[in-house]
């Protein structure tokens, strides 16, 4: 009977994996309806009152498709594709720059702790905001802001990466710390061009640090647009790299990885999608932090499905935090850093501690 028993003891992987990839699959599904929903939604949030079906019909409209009911009021259409419809592209593609970069650094520092803001990029940017807005005079307009923010979120990464090297390599250790050194160098700065700003620029530097999607045009989101689709590309491509990481340095070194090239590129990318990511918006916190651990939970730590589903689910995060920041106060629009600081606080302590209560924490 032997060989009954082997025939009934199939190797049950492949029904295991299947299942894996359709559950995957069914998240992720599930995850772009709900962001596809959320877009029209808060297309639909606002002064100029509008219903998702008109907002639906509008873009079917544009499309060439003579299908849905068009916005009744007679500033509807004009408020949605100038006002509102960049506001929402803008959300989505902040929020997926951000997720994106936080999914790459925690996959690449091997730290659940790592976000955007731990390589400087958010404080370079203050502070290059900062410093446009104060001695800009004339120039600090929106567009001129958001150059010095971008730049100087660039540069300030790129002064972490070169300091942190030794003898040709960057260790985890030495590059964090070095971040916490130049965001406390850069902290010190903002508070210099706080103290020596006019009142209406000191104003405005707190106001874009709080974080705002109020200045999202189209032209802000052509900008926005092509670096964060580049960067979330590049990261997908990465993602096999970043799975053989995890097995260790020496394992993923004797797989063919090079570990410093891959540090080196994940950090420019991050850096890109970062800075694009503030650039126009100011500060988002915690966007970055949170939402990679919230897709581990979903679908695991395979960075092939963690990068692409957090990039989706960052957009969902930003989409429901401008919808509140709009909705929460009447006809007032709350800074959406704030939002989402205040709920991704407490967010990140529960799931601290329901990670803590079930694997013994993250040591």
């Amino acid at each position: 009977m032997p060989h009954e028993i082997s025939a009934a003891t199939v190797d049950p992987g492949p029904v295991r994996g299947s299942r894996r990839w359709s559950r995957t699959a069914l998240i992720f599904t599930g995850a772009v309806l709900a962001m596809v929903a959320l877009a029209v939604f808060s297309a639909a949030v606002g002064q100029v009152p509008t219903t998702p079906a008109e907002v639906a019909g509008s873009v079917l409209h544009r499309l060439g498709l003579d299908w849905g009911s068009m916005p009744a009021h007679p500033a509807g259409y004009l408020t949605l594709w100038e006002v509102r419809f960049p506001r929402v592209v803008m959300a989505a593609l902040v929020g997926a720059a951000l997720a994106t970069a936080g999914a790459l650094l925690q996959g690449v520092f091997a730290n659940p702790l790592a976000e955007p803001g731990v390589i400087g990029v958010s404080a370079g940017a203050a502070v290059g905001a900062g410093a446009v807005i104060v001695f800009g005079g004339a120039f600090a307009a929106v567009w001129s802001v958001a150059a010095g923010a971008f730049v100087a979120g660039l540069a300030t990464t790129l002064l972490v990466y070169v300091l942190a090297r030794s003898n040709g390599r960057t260790e985890v250790v030495t590059l964090v710390l070095t971040g916490v050194a130049i965001n406390a160098f850069a902290g010190g700065l903002l508070s210099f061009l706080l103290f020596t700003a006019s009142p209406a620029a000191r104003d405005q530097i707190v106001f874009w640090q709080l974080g705002s999607l109020n200045g999202a045009t189209w032209q802000a989101v052509a900008v926005v647009a092509p670096l964060t689709l580049t960067g979330v590309a590049a990261a997908i491509w990465m993602a096999p790299r970043l799975d053989l990481l995890a097995l260790g340095e020496s394992a993923a070194r004797h797989l063919g990885v090079d570990v410093e090239r891959l540090r080196r590129n994940v950090i420019v990318v991050v850096a890109v999608l970062a800075t694009a990511g503030v650039a126009f918006t100011g500060i988002i916190l915690f966007v970055g932090l949170i939402v990679p651990h919230l897709v581990r939970m979903l679908v695991g730590p395979a960075h092939r499905v963690l990068i692409p589903l957090s990039a989706v689910v960052g957009a969902i995060v930003l989409l429901a935090a401008d919808i509140g920041a709009r909705s929460i106060v009447h006809n007032a629009d709350l800074p959406l850093g704030m939002l989402t600081s205040l709920v991704g606080g407490p967010f990140f302590f529960w799931l601290l501690r329901r990670t803590r209560a079930s694997a013994g924490g993250w040591a």
